[in-house]
């Protein structure tokens, strides 16, 4: 088992049992680990104790980041942002796949894929010359049905596994030095309303959410919030274009592609991170 798998079922009984805040004890008798190593365990994953990720399941904390929230497309010239976008403290470059460039189904195309382990599990990377085309957190299922996948948009591409080479993308997003050299590309297909989306969605800061109308409100279409939900659910890159920052209005965290657990996972890790 490893410690994401560990700390997975912490959080499910964590959360399931959020309003009577259960102690240390109880959530280190679940995971079947003395309190002393659960706490200790859990601090190397998360860099916080157990009781302080508790506070960041609260409906109230999570409230309150809503209700701070500045506009999306807000532009921080002192920290020398472009319009472009923000991961943690990465250039992130979004480039839309051309109606040309999905006409012709990748003729000429290589796409590099591995696998890799991250805080979160083991995920699924894929990148053209132009930049990172998909990631996707596995489950129990093998890479099988997202080579599959990228068959179906790339017939015409060539697949080949480079580990080395997407690891470097994995180590610059996970690791524990995060470098600013060069930019992070994202190479995407998608409808125009998708693309906005997850500019917008990149435009959200490490620590901070924001609701899906407040989305909607920041692409210009403030009554769409329901179309925004449907693009929120099918970004093609886990994590990088952060929809797991995308809560309901009332403060809850809401349903995730990749499972409700791990949202909170990701939601707590980078809450730790950005304190």
């Amino acid at each position: 088992m490893s410690d994401y798998d560990r700390i997975a079922q912490a959080i499910s009984f964590i959360t399931s049992r959020v309003n009577s805040q259960p102690t240390l004890d109880e959530i280190a008798a679940h995971v079947h680990l003395s309190p002393f190593h659960f706490q200790r365990l859990f601090c190397r994953w998360a860099g916080v104790t157990p009781k302080r990720f508790l506070q960041t399941l609260t409906l109230e904390r999570a409230k309150q980041l809503l209700s701070k929230s500045k506009p999306l497309l807000e532009v921080s010239d002192s920290l020398g942002l472009s319009s472009g976008s923000r991961l943690y403290d990465h250039f992130v470059h979004l480039e839309a796949v051309t109606p040309g460039e999905f006409k012709t189904g990748g003729i000429d195309l290589t796409i590099e894929y591995g696998e890799h382990d991250t805080p979160f599990g083991k995920v699924f990377i894929a990148s053209t010359p132009r930049g990172i085309c998909n990631l996707a957190f596995l489950e129990y299922e093998g890479i099988d049905e997202h080579l599959a996948g990228l068959y179906r948009k790339w017939p015409h591409a060539e697949l080949h596994e480079n580990h080395d080479r997407t690891l470097v993308v994995i180590e610059a997003m996970f690791g524990k030095e995060m470098k600013v050299d060069r930019p992070l590309s994202l190479h995407v297909s998608g409808t125009n309303f998708q693309i906005s989306v997850w500019k917008a969605l990149l435009q959200i800061p490490q620590g901070a959410v924001a609701s899906y109308s407040q989305v909607a409100t920041a692409i210009g279409r403030p009554s769409a919030a329901r179309a925004v939900g449907l693009a929120v659910g099918a970004n093609p890159v886990a994590f990088i274009i952060p929809c797991h920052r995308v809560i309901q209005q009332s403060g809850k965290l809401g349903g995730y592609h990749w499972g409700e657990t791990r949202k909170h996972a990701i939601h707590a890790w980078e809450a730790a991170r950005h304190e």
